[in-house]
C-alpha cells in the first residue's frame, strides 16, 4: 500500500535540519546544510520513484490538511515575535518545535499512521530539552542547532519507515 503524502516528513525534516544548521559557523553550518539537503533530497527522490505521489487523500482530509498546516505556520511565525515582547525570544525554536510536535498527533489519525504519533512525542521532549538549555545557557546551538537537527532526523527516519523505506533496508542487509 501506498502512503498518502508521502513527501511530508522529508520536507520537515528538510526543514528542521535548515534550522539546526543556522546555528553553527558559516562554514561548518554550509557543509551541514548541504549535507542535510542531499538527505532531504535523497529521501524524495527514493519515494518518488517507489510511490509516485501517493495514494489520494480521502474526501475532506485534504481541507483538513492545509488547515493543520495553516494554523501550524501562523503560531510558528506569531511565536518568536510574541516570545520577543517577553523577553524570552531564545525560546523561540523550542515551542515552534513544539508545535510541529502538537501538529503531527492529528496528522497521525487524518493519515492513519500510528508512527506520526512517536515523531509527534519525541518532538515534544525535544522541544522541552531545547527550552531548558534555552533558559540555562548563553549560546544558540543548543536550542536551535541541537533540537533543530534532531527534529529533522526525526522526520526523516519517520518519514522512511512510514514509506517502508527502512524495511526495504533491514531486508536487504539481511
Amino acid at each position: 500500500m501506498r502512503p498518502s503524502v508521502p513527501f511530508l516528513e522529508p520536507l520537515l525534516g528538510g526543514v528542521w535540519w535548515t534550522v539546526g544548521a543556522i546555528a553553527l559557523s558559516a562554514g561548518t553550518g554550509t557543509v551541514v546544510l548541504a549535507a542535510g539537503i542531499g538527505v532531504t533530497g535523497g529521501l524524495i527522490v527514493a519515494l518518488r520513484r517507489r510511490h509516485g505521489n501517493g495514494e489520494p487523500l480521502p474526501r475532506g482530509a485534504r481541507g483538513r490538511l492545509v488547515r493543520i498546516g495553516f494554523v501550524v505556520v501562523v503560531l510558528v511565525a506569531a511565536a518568536g515575535p510574541l516570545l520577543g515582547l517577553v523577553d524570552l525570544g531564545e525560546l523561540a525554536v523550542p515551542v515552534a518545535c513544539a508545535v510541529t510536535g502538537f501538529a503531527l498527533f492529528p496528522l497521525a489519525s487524518l493519515l492513519d499512521e500510528r508512527a506520526l504519533l512517536a515523531a509527534g512525542g519525541a518532538l515534544l521532549v525535544l522541544a522541552a530539552t531545547g527550552a531548558l538549555f534555552a533558559l540555562d545557557y548563553a549560546g544558540t546551538f543548543l536550542q536551535q542547532g541541537l533540537v533543530g537537527m534532531a527534529a529533522g532526523v526525526v522526520l526523516w527516519l519517520v518519514g522512511a519507515h512510514r514509506s517502508g523505506l527502512l524495511a526495504e533496508a533491514r531486508t536487504r542487509r539481511n
